[in-house]
């Protein structure tokens, strides 16, 4: 069994005056800044090469670390600060005798704060640089002085970050100098910031040598507390990124919670695949963490514009990117009701003007124009959520997940669908010259608005929309039906007898929403149906089963897509129910001809793409 060291005792003291600094930064961004300020109070400068050489050019006096020690740099820069001079006076205890003693003899003056960056190692790896030079930008004698100054945080200060500087120079002019509170969450940051690096080297090394990692280390930096979790009694949560990474949204208004910054994240990816896929601006309305609607800008019809609620002549006004919006959230209506929005492209006013008048909880998109902006900011009193798209984030190809004691990695599913994947195999009659232009982007938006539903899933579009999501089914043909009821209650909604509802005035637009696909459901108890009623200037007549039946024989040219392979024929058989056209599907399975020949008997066209898109 391992020795186990005693505690070194010393003085108890809370504010440390800063007389001596050891300064040795890769990242120099804002040192010429704080070293002025040290300097200002009369704090000694200490520094190697290139941050030497950088406040000297800035007119500030500093001492060589060889000067110092009386040792000069060796070995091609290997050995600056490896020396007891440089040890010994981050490591001495202040107030014991013994350590006091030892320091005078042997000619070592304190060192009260260590500011320094870990050489680039890992930016020399994503540069695809040769094993030789990745191995000498393995720092060696960073990590050593990070160490031994955080250890001895009792009394020395370890800043490791550019973003620590302010606070470091509110601190010394507030009290007079760091307090122990700071220089001990310095010293864990610190700690997290060396066990990254060092996770990072191992994993690097182990790869290179074709093994498996002998261990995966990932220091998260809190960057803020949330309201809850998934439930009210999920208490504490928050969100942190990962150490020396950005968040990939900025918080612009409002105060996102749990369920909505995972909407955010889905949601944004999607219409960001969408636009790039498409070519054409991009809209998403989710729903705890599943979309209730998607869709690209394509022109309304003008029984769409009367059954969402727009003259013909605005629809022809707007954006794209509030068509594509319009568009999302008339996929599913009652579901968008308290959606998480998202749009691929910067948000307009148009836009704004749209959001402004539906139950939203927020947005996610890579700008806003100052009017839009205005316009969000003053919705829901003031908390209407707005984040703003980072459009130089690159998220970490492995991803990670926590759940009951076991950490889950997996390879991001980064894959892009393209137009190919829909063209490289049609296995129906009439090959791939079957397919249109329009289908080819319908069952793109189809499998991208898949590959962000819970699974199973599948999605069902036409004109460039979805039209009905079925999300987290254990059976996949249940998926096909709950999909298929609500492109049902999509096309019901242009049946004369429903845009013909007459309802009083006031009666408010989410309610006229539901009240319309009550009156397509038609299924009210008899005290539902009294308060239905009660929406009406004059009671509506029933909207019988054989005029709904009627009105489906003309739906046609719907898409759907599947996650994964139909595994019998009857998702198909319902499908045609619902006016499908095309079938995009991964394929893979035995009853791959039987699905195929049930394609061929309703004449549909079937795509087989090769990739699967489960997502939990």
């Amino acid at each position: 069994m391992a020795h186990i060291l005693s505690a070194v005792s010393g003085s108890d003291v809370d504010v440390v005056p800063i007389t001596r600094a050891l300064i040795s930064v890769s990242d120099k961004a804002g040192i010429v800044e704080l070293c002025t300020y040290l300097h200002s109070k009369k704090v000694e400068l200490l520094s190697t090469g290139g941050t030497a050489k950088k406040l000297r050019e800035a007119g500030l006096p500093c001492i060589d670390v060889s000067d110092y020690t009386g040792s000069p740099e060796c070995l091609d820069g290997r050995v600056k600060t490896l020396h007891p001079k440089v040890h010994g006076g981050l490591l001495g205890v202040r107030g014991n005798p013994q350590h006091e003693k030892d320091m005078e003899e042997n000619g070592i003056g304190k060192i009260d704060m260590t500011i320094l960056n870990l050489y680039p190692f890992e930016a020399t790896v994503a540069k695809g640089a040769a094993f030789e030079q990745c191995i000498e930008n393995i720092d060696i004698g960073g990590p050593s002085m990070l160490r031994s100054t955080a250890k001895n945080h009792a009394f020395t200060t370890i800043v490791t970050s550019p973003d620590q500087y302010d606070e470091v120079k509110a601190c010394i002019e507030e009290k007079g100098g760091t307090t122990l509170s700071l220089r001990k969450k310095f010293a864990a940051r610190a700690y997290s910031l060396s066990a990254a690096y060092d996770s990072a080297i191992a994993t690097w090394f182990t790869k290179e040598l074709g093994e498996e990692s002998p261990v995966v280390t990932r220091v998260y930096k809190p960057e803020f507390p949330l309201k809850y979790g998934c439930n009210p009694h999920q208490k504490p949560a928050g969100i942190s990124s990962l150490l020396n990474t950005n968040l990939p949204f900025t918080v612009l208004n409002g105060t996102p919670g749990y369920i909505n910054l995972l909407d955010a994240a889905n949601a944004w990816l999607l219409v960001k695949e969408l636009r790039e896929a498409t070519g054409l601006a991009a809209a998403s309305s989710f729903k705890h963490v599943s979309p209730a609607g998607a869709a690209v800008a394509v022109p309304l019809k003008d029984v769409e514009c009367e059954a969402y609620e727009v003259t013909p002549e605005n629809a022809a006004k707007l954006t794209p990117s509030a068509l594509a919006y319009l568009r999302a959230r008339n996929a599913d209506p009652m579901c968008s009701f308290g959606d998480f929005a998202a749009v691929s492209d910067v948000v307009d006013e148009d836009t704004a003007l749209i959001l402004k008048k539906e139950v939203s909880d927020g947005i996610v998109a890579p700008g806003y124009t100052p009017e839009a902006l205005t316009i969000l900011k003053s919705k829901k009193g003031g908390k209407f959520i707005v984040l703003e798209a980072k459009a130089d984030f690159v998220p970490d190809s492995v991803e990670y997940r926590e759940v009951y004691g076991m950490t889950f990695s997996q390879k991001r599913n980064d894959i892009v669908i393209t137009k190919e994947h829909m063209t490289q195999k049609v296995v129906t009659k009439g090959g791939v010259e079957a397919l249109t232009e329009d289908a080819i982007r319908d069952m793109i938006v189809a499998s991208i608005c898949v590959k962000y539903t819970q699974s199973n899933s599948v999605g069902f579009a036409k004109d460039g929309m979805m039209v009905g999501v079925g999300a987290g089914q254990q059976s996949r043909v249940d998926c096909v039906k709950l999909a298929g009821r609500k492109v049902s209650t999509w096309y019901l909604r242009q049946h004369p007898k429903v845009l013909g509802l007459k309802f009083k005035a006031g009666i408010k637009r989410q309610d006229r929403v539901n009240a319309r696909v009550r009156y397509i459901e038609g299924d009210f108890t008899d005290e539902e149906r009294t308060r239905w009623e009660a929406q009406f200037e004059t009671i509506p007549e029933a909207l019988t089963a054989e005029e709904k039946d009627e009105f489906m024989k003309k739906a046609s040219g719907v898409t759907i897509s599947s996650d994964a392979f139909f595994p019998f024929r009857d998702s198909i058989d319902h499908a045609s129910k619902v006016g499908v056209s095309f079938v995009a599907q991964p394929g893979g399975s035995v009853q791959d001809p039987q699905v195929t020949s049930c394609c061929d008997d309703y004449g549909m066209v079937m795509s087989m793409t090769g990739v699967r898109l489960f997502h939990h």
